[in-house]
């Protein structure tokens, strides 16, 4: 008898594994069809937007035309400040709308750019994704372009430098920027809420600096020409400083924010009952946390996941900011990124399961996004929690599911 039940209960694992990688194939393949028509973000974007193409340009360079990736990489140097910052999109004139400030160059005339100040993730963006375009063609010589004079490996420390002096503060030794859910780009304090100004409420997160830690990381892994003991020293001291001030060892997660300057939120609000999901999967990919805060962190998501009635660890976070805490009319509770259900980070944060060795949770966490992709055809910016997509052909959302789909397929080190 027990024989017969471990035969049957074998086949069924063998079943269940045949299915997950049908599963995979079905939608891997999906999403190396709509990365080949386009860089733009999604449906609902003309632009091609940094942090966006940072987490699909692995799968466009495999798809697409790379001489086209590597252009529409310089062309974010062509917009670059005079102090090294970085914008977060552009877009050809003719399809510009009246929703931002925009920015010209003389570099890219038939281009407008724009930056949502409330961030600060648009320089680690792109060296990420400068990084990961070199490692997927090959092509190191991408560092030795120069635009007006200056090479694009300058051009990345350049825009590392901005960020130390213009968006670093001494007292905590951290990145800082408006207050934002989690990873977000839209502050509390405006119907639109994109760019920081006498109403804004200043602070640290961790989705900034975590960002911050694996751009300093992969600079170092390319660059020829740079103090790398001084950028070393730098990334450890951010690591310090982010384990000192933002994480909340009793309750074993990152706070939300760390104010400069008071809180936007009413002063009985407790914010740090609020788990941010996004923000903790970066911190994961930065190498911030041990393997049993990992396990820790992901127990939690999943408990999050059934106490929202969602879908998918992700879930941009728990509980979300109550109605009315954001002017902005779609940031009401679950809904965009105040408690909507993102692909685009819930498959980064498998990927970070896989690349620690948690494969079973890996698997459970990612079967939920596959099927919804296959049932709705199609990839999408975010969820509801009741399964309602929204913003179709969101390159992101394919990009971050290809690529754990490459890393499960990937020769495990023994």
């Amino acid at each position: 008898m027990k024989k017969i039940s471990l035969v049957l209960l074998f086949a069924t694992v063998f079943c269940c594994a045949q299915a997950q990688q049908k599963r995979e194939d079905v939608v891997a393949e999906k999403a190396e069809t709509l990365l080949r028509n386009g860089l733009n973000a999604g449906d609902s974007y003309n632009e091609i937007w940094i942090r966006d193409l940072n987490t699909f340009i692995e799968l466009a360079c495999k798809v697409g035309n790379v001489n086209n990736i590597k252009e529409s990489l310089l062309m974010f140097f062509k917009f670059q400040g005079a102090d090294g910052n970085i914008v977060d999109g552009y877009v050809k004139k003719t399809d510009a709308g009246v929703s931002y400030n925009f920015y010209y160059s003389e570099l890219a005339p038939d281009y407008a750019a724009h930056k949502n100040t409330v961030e600060t993730d648009q320089e680690s963006s792109l060296i990420q994704a400068i990084a990961k375009y070199i490692e997927a063609t090959g092509d190191g010589s991408i560092l030795k372009e120069v635009i007006a004079g200056r090479t694009v490996e300058q051009r990345m420390e350049d825009a590392l430098m901005f960020l130390l002096k213009e968006r670093y503060n001494e007292k905590y030794g951290l990145l800082w920027g408006a207050t934002t859910a989690d990873w977000g780009d839209v502050q509390p304090e405006h119907d639109w809420g994109v760019n920081i100004d006498e109403n804004s409420h200043l602070c640290i997160d961790i989705y900034d600096n975590a960002m911050f830690v694996i751009a300093i990381d992969d600079f170092l892994k390319i660059a020829k020409h740079t103090n790398k003991s001084f950028w070393n020293k730098k990334k450890n001291t951010i690591k310090k400083n982010i384990r000192q001030y933002l994480w909340d060892e009793k309750n074993k997660k990152y706070i939300p924010h760390l104010y400069l300057n008071g809180s936007p939120f009413p002063a009985d609000f407790d914010e740090n009952k609020i788990y941010y999901h996004g923000g903790t999967a970066i911190a994961i990919e930065a190498g911030l946390l041990t393997p049993e805060e990992i396990s820790i962190s992901y127990r939690k998501m999943q408990e999050n996941v059934k106490a929202a009635n969602a879908q998918s660890i992700g879930l941009t976070m728990y509980p979300p900011y109550p109605n009315g805490f954001f002017k902005n009319s779609g940031m009401t509770e679950y809904s965009y990124q105040n408690g909507g259900d993102w692909t685009w980070f819930g498959g980064r944060m498998v990927q970070q399961l896989i690349r620690n060795g948690f494969y079973d949770e890996a698997h459970e966490a990612i079967a939920p996004m596959l099927d919804r992709v296959i049932q709705h055809n199609g990839f999408y910016e975010w969820w509801t929690p009741e399964g309602k997509p929204n913003s179709g052909n969101f390159r992101g959302s394919a990009g971050v599911l290809w690529k754990a789909i490459q890393l499960f397929n990937a020769p495990r080190s023994l």
